[in-house]
C-alpha cells in the first residue's frame, strides 16, 4: 500500500509538470483528486483496513493530497502567467477605437425644474417644508377658511377617501372630517403654522390631485409649489420683489411681473401674478394672446382666519402666501406641449432631458 501510494505521487508529479496548458492540467487534476480519481479511490479503500493501518496510511493518503493540491496550484499559476503573456505577444489592440458606451439615467424633467426652484429659494433664506398626500377636509379645506357651505368648494373635485383617519375622538373626527387626496400644497401652511409658528418663511413643493378631465393641459396628478411668508411689516411689494428674482434667476434672464386683482378663499386681498412671456419678450404672440405677459400664479395677503388656524396672532403679524404649478412651469421652461409627457413613462420623451 505504501509502495502503491508512493508510485501514484511520482506519476502524478510527472504529469503535472508534462502538462503544456490549462486543460490538460485540468485533466490530471480529475485523474488522480476527481471524485473517481485515483488517489480518491484508494483513500476510499482505506475503511477495508485492519484498526492499525488505518491510522498510518490515512495519514500518507493526506501528505500525498496536500502535496498534489500544492503542486497543482502552482504549475496552474505558472501555466496563466505564460499564457497571458503569449496572448499579449500574439494580440494586437487597437488604442484608438472608441470604448463601449454605457447607457445611463437621468433626472426627470419635474424633478431637475423642482431641484432649480428649492436652490432658488434656499438662497433666499427659504426652508423646504413637505406635508401628506392624504389629508383630512379641515386641514385641506377649513383651515384654509373654506367651510363646507363655501362655494369654492366646487372649484375643486376632490379625490376622497373611505378610511377614517382620526381615531376614535369624536371631537376629532367632528373638526377634521373625511380624509382627501390633497387638492393643493396649501394645507401645510396650517400644518407649519402650527409646527414653528412666526416668522415663517417656506416653501412647499409637492405632488396634488383633482378629479379632472384628462387632456393635453389637465391631468388627475400634478406637482405646486406653495410658498408662504409671515412676519411682521410684510406687503405685496416683498413678494413681487421675491418673484421677480425667483423668475430671473429660473429663466437665466431679466424678467418682470404684474399683479391683477384675483379671488382665493385663504387670502385677503387676492392676486394673480403674471410675468412677462418667456418666448416673445413682451412683444406679443399667439401664446400669450399677443399681450406680453403669461398667467403664472395666484397669491395675496394670508387671510386672518388662516393664520388662526395656524395659531398666529394676526394683529401682530401678517404675510403673503403664493401657489404655482411646478408641472405647468416645467412644460414653459421646456417647450412640453402635452401635460400628459411628464407621467407617461416614455422614454423617447425622457431621453430628450
Amino acid at each position: 500500500m505504501k509502495e502503491l501510494l508512493a508510485n501514484l505521487k511520482t506519476q502524478a508529479l510527472v504529469e503535472i509538470e508534462k502538462a503544456k496548458d490549462s486543460d490538460a492540467l485540468y485533466q490530471v487534476q480529475v485523474k488522480y483528486l476527481g471524485r473517481k480519481g485515483e488517489l480518491t479511490n484508494l483513500m476510499h479503500g482505506l475503511a477495508n483496513l485492519s484498526k492499525e493501518e488505518k491510522p498510518l496510511f490515512g495519514k500518507l493518503c493526506n501528505e500525498i493530497k496536500v502535496a498534489l493540491e500544492g503542486a497543482f496550484e502552482a504549475k496552474k499559476q505558472s501555466l496563466s502567467s505564460s499564457e497571458i503573456e503569449d496572448k499579449l505577444k500574439n494580440s494586437w489592440i487597437d488604442v484608438t477605437a472608441p470604448g463601449q458606451t454605457f447607457e445611463t439615467g437621468h433626472i426627470h424633467p419635474l424633478s431637475q425644474v423642482q431641484y432649480d426652484v428649492e436652490q432658488i429659494f434656499s438662497s433666499m433664506g427659504f426652508a423646504i417644508m413637505d406635508g401628506p398626500e392624504i389629508e383630512s377636509e379641515y386641514y385641506n379645506f377649513e383651515g384654509l377658511n373654506i367651510p363646507s357651505w363655501h362655494p369654492a368648494r366646487d372649484m375643486q373635485d376632490t379625490f376622497f377617501v373611505k378610511d377614517e383617519g382620526h381615531g376614535n375622538d369624536s371631537a376629532a373626527k367632528k373638526k377634521h372630517g373625511r380624509l382627501v387626496l390633497r387638492t393643493q400644497t396649501s394645507p401645510v401652511q396650517v400644518r407649519t403654522m402650527e409646527k414653528y409658528g412666526a416668522p415663517l418663511r417656506v416653501i412647499v413643493p409637492g405632488r396634488v390631485f383633482r378629479n379632472e378631465a384628462t387632456d393635453a393641459s389637465h391631468e388627475h396628478t400634478f406637482n405646486q409649489v406653495e410658498g408662504l411668508l409671515i412676519d411682521k411689516n410684510i406687503s405685496l411689494a416683498d413678494l413681487k420683489g421675491v418673484m421677480q428674482e425667483f423668475l430671473t434667476r429660473l429663466f437665466g434672464r431679466e424678467m418682470k411681473v404684474r399683479f391683477r386683482p384675483g379671488y382665493f378663499p385663504f387670502v385677503e386681498p387676492g392676486i394673480e401674478l403674471d410675468m412677462s412671456c418667456t418666448l416673445c419678450g413682451e412683444k406679443g404672440c399667439r401664446v400669450c394672446k399677443h399681450t406680453g405677459w403669461m398667467e403664472f400664479m395666484g397669491a395675496g395677503m394670508v387671510h386672518p382666519n388662516v393664520l388662526k388656524a395656524g395659531g398666529i396672532d394676526s394683529k401682530k403679524f401678517q404675510g403673503w402666501a403664493f401657489g404655482f404649478g411646478l408641472t405647468r412651469l416645467t412644460m414653459m421652461k421646456y417647450g412640453i406641449d402635452d401635460i400628459r409627457h411628464l407621467g407617461g413613462g416614455d422614454l423617447r420623451f425622457l431621453e430628450q432631458f
